[in-house]
């Protein structure tokens, strides 16, 4: 069985082999394969690729969606989602830092990364 990180490992390689510039944007962000369910049953969709990245680069990657979308469905995921993370953490109402915080904090740390304009 593949797992949820073999899965953002693939992406992450075949996104940094086919598109390099697209590639070194993705150092800077937070990749994570989300699992939804559209009903209580647990009936579950496809999972889908989402992208947590700095308010800097949200444009790079509405840009380029169509590209990362090709090589989610080439791994069987349904879609990319692309989450400005500088906005989710300054929102008063999440429960971010409740529900998960791991992420919460990875995220933190993501955006005091130095990033540099790439493309």
């Amino acid at each position: 069985m593949i797992t949820e990180s073999d899965l953002v490992q693939q992406f992450t390689i075949i996104v940094n082999h086919s598109f390099p510039q697209l590639g070194e944007c993705l150092r800077y962000c937070y990749i994570k394969v989300i699992q939804s369910s559209l009903r209580e049953d647990c009936v579950r969709s496809l999972p889908y690729i989402g992208i947590y990245c700095p308010d800097s680069m949200i444009a790079v990657f509405k840009e380029q969606k169509h590209q990362l979308k090709d090589v989610a469905q080439y791994l069987g995921l349904a879609e990319v989602v692309c989450i400005n993370a500088s906005r989710l953490l300054r929102d008063p109402q999440s429960k971010l830092k409740d529900a998960h915080p791991r992420l919460w904090l990875e995220l933190h740390w993501m955006l005091t990364q130095k990033q540099e304009h790439l493309l």
